[in-house]
C-alpha cells in the first residue's frame, strides 16, 4: 500500500476519498471525530461544531436509537465509531453489544468540561 499522502483529500475520486479516511494516521482520524452543537450550546460558544469526547452528552438524531439521549462511553478512533450509554442492541443469542454510531449522526447538548485546555479551545474562538 502507497504512503498516506495528504493530497488525496483534495480530490474528487470517491476511492480516493474512502482511502484518505481508512488510511488516514490517528492524528488526522480525530479530526473526523467532531460533532454538531446544540443550538443553545452554538450560541454560547460562537462556533458550529467540536471534538466528541469521553463523557460529553449527546442526542442520537438518526437511526433506530433516534432522539436517546446519553454520555459517550468510548470512542473508536480506528473506525471512527461512538458508544453511547444506553445504546445496546441484543444479539440473537441473548447478550448484549453496544452499538457503535458516526459522529455525523450526533448532537453534543452537554460538554464535558473537566478539562482545563478543552475549556481554553473553547474560548479562543
Amino acid at each position: 500500500m502507497k504512503e498516506f499522502s495528504a493530497e488525496w483529500k483534495s480530490s474528487r475520486n470517491p476511492g480516493k476519498q474512502r482511502k484518505y479516511r481508512s488510511g488516514a494516521p490517528l492524528h488526522v482520524k480525530q479530526k473526523f471525530v467532531h460533532s454538531h452543537l446544540s443550538k443553545d450550546l452554538r450560541e454560547k460558544y460562537g462556533r458550529r461544531n467540536i471534538a466528541l469526547r469521553k463523557g460529553d452528552k449527546v442526542k442520537i438524531m438518526r437511526g433506530q436509537f433516534r432522539k436517546h439521549e446519553g454520555k459517550v462511553e468510548s470512542i473508536d478512533l480506528k473506525n471512527t465509531s461512538i458508544f453511547v450509554n444506553g445504546v445496546e442492541i441484543t444479539k440473537r443469542d441473548g447478550t448484549k453489544k453496544m452499538l457503535a454510531l458516526h459522529p455525523s449522526n450526533l448532537t453534543i447538548t452537554e460538554l464535558n468540561l473537566e478539562d482545563k485546555l478543552r475549556q481554553k479551545t473553547l474560548e479562543r474562538k
